[in-house]
Order: structure tokens, then C-alpha cells, then sequence
């Protein structure tokens, strides 16, 4: 089996929840002895996985170029995986046209329709309403949708919200959420640790507004009980106006980059983490159960992680509340090991790699079967296809012919 894999961004698993999503599928497929090849038009960053060590082959890519489509031609691959549905957009007709038999699946990490909804719900000052999707973003997304064979959801609400508000069948769409080792779950001890934790890639917008949350909301209110306690506040790609809010006389610590995100979170006694808005499932919060750190978070911050089992911690959206649940178990060495049990649970029944890895394998090679006799009978994915994938082709074509021409000197 051979599977292209077409990255919004060059892997960074110590970077964001989004990379070491993309690191547990080459895994997986790697696993099943799969060739993989990681294509990407971004450039290299610093903080890349090297995907040799994994035995997987990379190739730079261009966009709007017909370089791409000989390349595919090539490749001839047996399944693309596009990651985000930006690169469905760009690539997905170059696929169907030169690869036609390659099984086409999304990989949205979440969905960024819903996420950027909220945003604007939060800006507005307003409750989120199921029309805040009906944007052209959201449209775009649901459309890459549409013309996949196959749908990797990340988030069960999201799952479910595909099937019920946007008419997505069951037959295009599979729940997957993070695949973890569950053998390798730790937890030290109430007493070999101190202070506070927040770690989120800094270029992603809801770890930012939470930043700025904790800095102007949060921390001065728990500061005040707990005068002796410090947030330290960790993260990817920190600028400039982020580590101004740096402050030793107030606790408030912008550390950035952390070499192991584990190591950290593992050493402080409580996650906060006051997610105003999102989407899918919070890699941060995932890393805080693996470790045993409680953590404090949002309905938005907890959604869909632990179905009907006991959180790690407290949920709320009660800035009172959450102030009030952060100083009370900050100090109670009591409730500390319950949290932890609590967490390592949740990991443990929704988390377990090899049941997902193998869920994943087997619906993968039954789409495969299927994917003929699926094309065909999808109506919608087909007008999907017919109209929006003629537009996308036409100027992606436009620009390449522009970009070839010479300037006028």
C-alpha cells in the first residue's frame, strides 16, 4: 500500500496537538508496513520531526504548478491523505484527475469552520449560533467534505454535527480521536510539584485569547489568594507581544518553547487552561491526563474529550467558579489523587492506540472496497466535485499559465 500524505505544514509534533495528530497516523500506517510519503508547499521549520527516522520519504511540492500533476501521475499512490481541507482545495482535483483510483481522505484536525464561528460569536459578545458556520469558510469546508471519500474527525461532537447539521452519512465520515500508548501513563505526587501551567502554540487563536485571559481575568484573581504561587506559561513561536507580558513580581511567567511540553506539565500542580473558543479535542489537556495534572478548563476546553466519565479537575465557565476551583485544588492534597485517577481514566477507555489504530486500518481497506460504488451513489459529493473542483481548477490554472509567462522587464 502506498499513501501520500499532503501536509498543510511540515509536521511538529512538540509544537502542536495538530502534529502529533499527524505523527500517530504515520505511525499507524507505518505499522502496517506501509510506504508513506510527506508532501508539503510550506516551508521547513526548526522545530519539524525528521520523518526519515520513521522511513518516510518527503517531497517539497508547489502550489497552482502542473509540476504537481506528474508527480502524483508518478506516485500513483493507493490512498492521498489531504491534512486540512485548504489542501483538498488546492490539490484535491490534481489528485482525481491524475490519480483517479487513489482513495481521497481529509484529515481535518478539527473542523475550522466551527472554531472560527466562535471566535466571532466571542467577539460579538454574543452565544454561538449553528448559522455562524453558514460563512465562506464554512462552506469551503463542508464542500471539501463533500468531495472526499472518506472524513477523519478528530472530535465526536463534531462528528455528530457533520451527520446531523450538514447531511454528511455515516458511510464518509469515521470519529478518531488521538491514539495513545496508555502503558507509558505517570503521576507524580501532590508534593513534587509547584505552581501553575498553561502551554499552547502561540500562533493558534484561542491559545492567545487564553493567554490573554489568564494574564488580565484569571491569575490576578488567584494571584491574590495564593501570593506565593507562579503560571508558567509555555508555547511554540511566542511573539514579541506575548513575552512583554512576562512579569517576575506577578507570578506571570512566558517561558515559550519547552523542549519536552510532558516534562513541564508534569512538574506543575494544575493545568489552567480557560479555552474561550476551539474545536476539536485539546492536545494540552490530553498531555495533562497522561501525566496526572488536574486541570481547570471550559465547557469548549473539555468538549468531547470525556464522554460520561469524571473529569481531571474542574469544568466551568464561571470566571468566579474557575478562580474558586484553581485555589481549592492548588492546596488539597485529599482530592489530588482522584483527579489523577480521573484523567489516566479517560486516557485508558477513550484513548487506547491499538483499538484505534486498528478501527483506522479497517475502514480505511474497507473504503477502498467500496470506493467505486460509494463515488456513485454519493450525489452530493459529486455536485460538490463538479462545481466547486472546476472552479478551484480553472484558477489554479489561470495563476501557473501567469506565473510562467515572463515579467516584462
Amino acid at each position: 500500500m502506498k499513501i501520500l500524505i499532503i501536509g498543510y505544514v511540515w509536521p511538529e509534533p512538540n509544537s502542536s496537538a495538530a502534529g502529533s495528530r499527524m505523527m500517530q497516523l504515520i505511525k499507524t500506517f507505518r505499522a502496517q508496513d506501509w510506504d508513506v510519503e510527506f508532501a508539503s508547499p510550506a516551508q521547513t521549520g526548526e522545530h519539524m520531526e525528521d520523518l526519515k527516522l520513521y522511513g518516510v520519504t518527503s517531497q517539497a511540492i508547489e502550489l497552482n504548478h502542473d509540476s504537481f500533476n506528474d508527480y502524483i501521475a508518478s506516485l500513483n499512490p493507493d490512498i492521498v491523505v489531504f491534512d486540512r481541507f485548504m489542501m483538498e482545495e488546492q490539490f484535491g482535483w490534481r489528485v482525481e484527475k491524475y490519480a483517479p483510483n487513489a482513495l481521497r481522505v481529509l484529515n481535518t484536525e478539527d473542523l475550522h469552520s466551527l472554531r472560527d464561528a466562535r471566535h466571532t460569536a466571542i467577539k460579538q459578545n454574543r452565544a454561538f449560533e449553528l448559522s455562524d458556520m453558514h460563512s465562506d469558510l464554512g462552506v469551503r469546508e463542508i464542500a471539501a467534505i463533500y468531495r472526499s471519500d472518506l472524513t477523519l474527525m478528530i472530535s465526536e461532537f463534531e462528528t455528530a454535527l457533520l451527520k446531523d447539521s450538514f447531511q454528511v452519512p455515516d458511510t464518509h465520515v469515521m470519529h478518531l480521536p488521538f491514539m495513545l500508548d496508555t502503558q507509558s501513563l505517570r503521576a507524580k505526587s501532590f508534593a513534587e510539584r509547584q505552581d501553575f501551567v498553561f502551554i499552547g502554540n502561540f500562533r493558534h487563536a484561542p491559545n492567545w485569547d487564553a493567554v490573554l485571559q489568564l494574564k488580565q481575568v484569571y491569575w490576578p484573581k488567584i494571584r491574590a489568594q495564593l501570593p506565593q504561587a507562579k503560571l508558567n506559561i509555555y508555547g511554540a513561536y511566542p511573539p514579541p507581544k506575548a513575552t512583554q507580558l512576562h512579569n517576575e513580581k506577578e507570578g506571570f511567567l512566558v517561558k515559550g518553547w519547552a523542549d519536552n511540553a510532558l516534562e513541564v506539565i508534569e512538574d506543575a500542580r494544575i493545568m489552567l487552561s480557560p479555552i474561550r473558543f476551539g474545536a476539536g479535542i485539546k492536545g494540552k489537556l490530553v498531555e495533562a491526563m497522561q501525566v496526572g495534572t488536574p486541570s481547570i478548563t471550559t465547557t469548549v476546553g473539555a468538549e468531547a474529550m470525556a464522554g460520561k466519565l469524571p473529569w481531571n479537575g474542574i469544568v466551568t465557565d464561571d470566571v468566579e467558579e474557575f478562580v474558586a476551583a484553581a485555589v481549592s485544588l492548588y492546596q488539597d492534597t485529599k482530592s489530588y489523587a482522584l483527579m489523577q485517577h480521573n484523567g489516566h481514566q479517560i486516557i485508558t477507555q477513550r484513548y487506547e492506540q491499538s483499538t484505534w489504530q486498528d478501527s483506522l486500518i479497517g475502514r480505511l481497506k474497507i473504503q477502498l472496497q467500496l470506493k467505486d460504488r460509494l463515488r456513485n451513489n454519493f450525489f452530493l459529493g459529486r455536485l460538490a466535485r463538479h462545481h466547486s473542483m472546476k472552479s478551484t481548477q480553472y484558477m489554479s490554472q489561470w495563476i501557473a499559465l501567469k506565473n510562467a509567462q515572463p515579467s516584462d522587464s
